[in-house]
C-alpha cells in the first residue's frame, strides 16, 4: 500500500500570524509529503502583502481558489449591484465586504492577481485504492459545500470510471466549521480555518490527512498572536475591519 501524507491550510483570510504558525507546525513534521492550500488566502484580514509573500515562498504546495480569491480576479465590485454568497446588495456589511476585496486587490496588485489566476479549481489523487478529492467549497462551485445527497451522487458517478476506489476522501474548506461525516466507504473532512474560525474556538488550524492502510485524519489547533491581527485591522482601517476584530476576538461571526 502506498502512503501519502497531507498538510491542509485553508481560509487564511489574509492572517498572517495564524499562516505562520501553521506552517511552523508543518516543517516541524519530517513525514510531509504534500502541502494543500483550500483558498481564501487575502480577503477580509489586515495583511494580504505579507499573506503573498509567504504563499510564494512555499514550494510544495497545491493551491485551491476559494470563493474570495474569485471575488477578486472578476472584479466583483465593479459590478452594477454586487453581491456575495446570496447577501442583499444593500446591505452594508455586503458593501464593506465588497470595498475589502477591491482594497485586497489593490494591496495584492497584479502579482497577486496572476498568482490567484494559477490556482485550481480543485485537486484529485488517487493513492492505492483512495480518492481524495481537495477543493475550497466543492467542485461544482465554490461557495457552498456539498450537502450528504450530492456528495453520494459524487461518489457514485466517480466510482463509474474508477472502479478500483474502495474508499472516498472529499476535503473542503469555505465554511470555517469542522466537519467530519461519514457514509458507508465516504469521508467528508472540514477542519475549519487555518486563519478565521467561526466555531467560537479562537485558535488557528491545520490539518494532516495521511492515507496509507489506514486513513489518519489529525486537526492541530493552535494559538497565535490575535492582538497582532487586531491592532493591525485597527492601524490599516480596512473595511469591515470592525467586524472582522470581533470575529478574530470571539471566532464567531454572531457577534455584536
Amino acid at each position: 500500500m502506498l502512503n501519502k501524507t497531507f498538510a491542509i491550510i485553508t481560509d487564511i483570510h489574509s492572517n498572517i500570524a495564524a499562516l505562520d504558525n501553521a506552517l511552523s507546525i508543518i516543517e516541524s513534521r519530517n513525514n510531509i509529503d504534500q502541502i494543500i492550500c483550500l483558498g481564501d488566502c487575502f480577503s477580509l484580514g489586515p495583511e494580504p502583502e505579507k499573506t503573498l509573500e509567504k504563499l510564494e515562498s512555499l514550494k510544495n504546495c497545491i493551491f485551491i481558489r476559494g470563493n474570495h480569491d474569485r471575488y477578486i480576479i472578476e472584479k466583483l465590485w465593479e459590478e452594477e449591484l454586487p453581491t456575495l454568497e446570496g447577501m442583499n446588495p444593500y446591505d452594508p456589511i455586503c458593501k464593506a465586504i465588497v470595498e475589502n476585496e477591491k482594497w485586497t486587490a489593490e494591496k495584492i496588485g497584479d502579482r497577486g492577481i496572476e498568482f490567484i489566476r494559477k490556482m485550481l479549481v480543485s485537486h484529485r489523487e488517487v493513492i492505492g485504492s483512495t480518492l481524495i478529492e481537495f477543493t475550497h467549497a466543492w467542485y461544482q462551485r465554490d461557495d457552498h459545500p456539498p450537502s450528504i445527497e450530492e456528495a453520494l451522487n459524487w461518489k457514485k458517478n466517480v466510482y463509474s470510471s474508477n472502479t478500483d476506489i474502495e474508499k472516498f476522501i472529499f476535503v473542503h474548506g469555505h465554511v470555517h466549521i469542522p466537519r467530519h461525516d461519514i457514509i458507508d466507504n465516504m469521508t467528508i473532512y472540514c477542519q475549519g480555518a487555518t486563519g478565521l474560525p467561526f466555531d467560537k474556538d479562537t485558535r488557528g488550524s491545520v490539518a494532516f490527512l495521511e492515507i496509507g492502510d489506514d486513513i489518519k485524519w489529525d486537526v492541530v489547533r493552535f494559538e497565535y498572536d490575535k492582538k497582532l491581527i487586531m491592532d493591525r485591522l485597527e492601524e490599516r482601517k480596512t473595511p469591515f475591519y470592525t467586524n472582522l476584530k470581533n470575529t478574530v476576538k470571539y471566532a464567531s461571526i454572531g457577534n455584536n
